[in-house]
This record gives structure tokens, sequence and C-alpha cells, in this order.
């Protein structure tokens, strides 16, 4: 690691209106061919939250940055080097590449469908006044999960929707 400088100094910022104590702290950030990993430690550090990092989090990079959050550092490192972060809780954070993010979005996606779709089938029976059952299965079945079907019958007038409990 060739770091050759890392210049860290917090600035309470002086706005007009709030208290110090709500006021954001301004830091400055100069390194050359820094690992991001080493810069996302001293974003942990510095916004005081628990960071995990996948694997193949690997880059390189240089910041000469003056008077800026660690939020806006954080942000700015995430997507110099195409990553993301899922924020678990308050105070985890876990930052994985920005394609890898997706993939996991998309599978649990996915798996809140399919378990969603995988509950037992419940069969229903609508007796209807004053609409014919006939004109209304059709329109009636868009609203089905894909497991569900509709039927009627023209004798009683009933519709009979099965679809997955909800």
């Amino acid at each position: 690691m060739t770091i050759l400088s890392i210049a860290l100094s917090l600035v309470l910022s002086q706005t007009p209106g709030p208290s110090n104590d709500d006021a954001e702290a301004l830091i400055n950030l100069d390194v050359k061919d820094a690992d991001v990993l080493d810069i996302l430690r001293l974003l942990a550090r510095l916004g005081d939250f628990n960071l995990v990092a996948d694997s193949d989090v690997r880059c390189r990079f240089t910041l000469s940055l003056k008077s800026v959050t660690w939020q806006q550092v954080m942000e700015l490192t995430l997507r110099s080097c195409h990553l993301g972060e899922d924020r678990l809780g308050d105070n985890l954070v876990r930052v994985a590449s920005v394609d890898q993010l997706t993939r996991e979005q998309e599978e649990r996606r996915r798996y809140e469908e399919e378990k969603s779709l995988a509950g037992p089938l419940q069969t229903t029976y609508r007796r209807l006044s004053y609409a014919r059952a006939r004109d209304l299965a059709p329109l009636l079945e868009k609203t089905l999960s894909p497991r569900g079907e509709i039927a009627f019958d023209d004798r009683t007038n009933t519709l009979i929707i099965t679809d997955v409990a909800r």
C-alpha cells in the first residue's frame, strides 16, 4: 500500500442558527493510491458505525477533498469504486459491488414471491345478484396469482375462485 499522505482534520462547521451539537463535522482528506478498505475503515470510525466489506471489494483511488462530511466521502468512495452499501439497522453497513447487491435484492424479491405463492390454495364461492358470473370471470382473472383460477356456474350465477390465501 503506497499511501503518500493521509491528512485528516476535524473542523466543526460554523453555521449560524443551529448549535455546535447539531453541526456536522467536516473533514479534509488527501490520499494517493489508497486502498478502498482503508478509507472505509476510517469513515466507519468517523461515522461511528460497524463495517462489513465483502471479499471482492478491491479498489485503489486518489482523493483530495477539503471541508466535506464523512457521508459525502463515503458516497464518493463507493461510486468511484462501483460499490454499494446495504444498511442493516442503525449502525451496521455492508459494502459490496453494485452487481452483487442487485443480484441479492433480486433473489430476495423472488424468494418472497415464491414464498407467497407456496401457500395452500383456498376456494371461495360467490353468488352474484346484480351481475352475470360469465361476464365478471375474465375481469377477475387479472387479479389472481399465477396459481389462481376462476370458474363460474351459469345455472346458479356463482363465481368459483381458487387462489393462494392472502
